[in-house]
């Protein structure tokens, strides 16, 4: 069976908004990234599990608010007290996952094909994202994560770097047109490179 991508039928290469006179390299590029594996890992209420010490791919679980552990590879997410999402260019890890997270205590949750993931890269990133969505981007750093809303669609926002901002959206596939249809609207203003 073929997979299909969520915005199979809305992402179209190529140059939009007010993109004339402006060199290609400082306009926003945004893209949908594939192929990752993204599961969910919930401490039930009861559990009295301790796992400071327990590690995916070599990264620990973070406790802070807001904040991402990663590698290369992989990256955690906290999205609330006792719930991370996990995201990784590695599919093998989810057997690893569930091996290590002892399923009285947790569950894990394949979240793979559930979630449209678009990634917004330059300058103007946290700009476009502050048309739609109420969080404060000007605290949003590096490895720093969020749940909110854009235009009405919950998205987790992961922010992947600074140099030049780079931004990915997570939101449920269902939402994945709506949200890319909301996200390059927010961009035409500026200019914006679509890559496949």
């Amino acid at each position: 069976m073929t997979s299909i991508s969520p915005l199979s039928n809305v992402l179209k290469k190529g140059l939009f908004g007010d993109y004339e006179n402006k060199k290609e390299d400082n306009l926003t590029k945004i893209k949908e990234i594939k192929n990752l594996l993204i599961v969910q890992i919930a401490q039930y209420k009861n559990s009295s599990s301790q796992i400071k010490d327990t590690n995916i791919d070599g990264i620990t679980l973070p406790y802070e608010t807001l904040k991402v552990n990663c590698n290369n590879d992989s990256r955690i997410l906290w999205c609330g007290p006792k719930n991370w999402l996990l995201v990784s260019k590695k599919k093998n890890l989810l057997g690893i996952i569930q091996k290590s997270f002892n399923e009285n205590d947790f569950a894990v949750t394949d979240l793979s094909h559930s979630r449209t993931i678009i990634e917004l890269e330059g300058e103007n990133s946290k700009e476009i994202l502050k048309k739609g969505c109420p969080f404060n981007f000007n605290e949003l750093k590096k490895d720093n994560c969020v749940n909110s809303v854009f235009n009405g669609v919950t998205i987790t926002i992961d922010m992947i770097d600074e140099t030049p901002n780079k931004i990915r959206l997570f939101a449920l596939r269902s939402f994945g047109e709506s949200l890319y249809d909301s996200v390059t609207d927010s961009c035409l203003e500026y200019g914006y490179k679509a890559i496949s």
